[in-house]
């Protein structure tokens, strides 16, 4: 009997040869063709695919707080950021860690793109409030702002 497909050959030799092909596979630094064994290596393939791309959360172990660790932490802040030591004694960065101390489950800093975007927010706030306070009309107001710009 003549097979002329070659899946149909396959499932026939997976069938009544399994044992002796594997066999015959591995001796030869063959991989097996048979379906059952493409399947599991598709299947693997894609759990380690699915694999890489998970990555274990460790639980991050929080440090109680001590005068000790805010003195060391605000130095090496001070340090790494070349600020000047009276950073420390500036009203706003004072304002920061008080309320940074209120926070009851940590802190979370925001990246640049979105301070940017409260930097942004925040100014335009404060020229419409100017805007207002002052009783100006917006051509009049930007002409002001520019002019004053340009001339610093």
């Amino acid at each position: 009997v003549l097979i002329n497909e070659i899946t149909t050959l396959r499932r026939h030799a997976e069938a009544h040869f399994s044992g002796k092909y594997r066999k015959w596979a591995n001796q030869h630094s063959f991989e097996s063709m048979l379906p059952g064994d493409v399947k599991a290596r598709k299947e693997n393939t894609a759990q380690q695919r699915i694999n890489a791309h998970l990555t274990e959360h460790k639980a991050e172990r929080v440090v109680p707080y001590s005068d000790k660790l805010f003195r060391q932490a605000a130095i090496e802040w001070l340090v790494a950021t070349d600020q000047p030591i009276q950073a420390l004694e500036h009203p706003k960065f004072q304002e920061l860690i008080h309320v940074a101390s209120r926070a009851t489950n940590g802190v979370r800093i925001p990246g640049r793109k979105g301070t940017r975007a409260e930097i942004m927010r925040m100014f335009k706030n404060h020229l419409t409030r100017l805007r207002n306070t002052l009783n100006v009309s917006d051509v009049c107001f930007l002409t002001c702002c520019f002019l004053s710009h340009w001339a610093s």
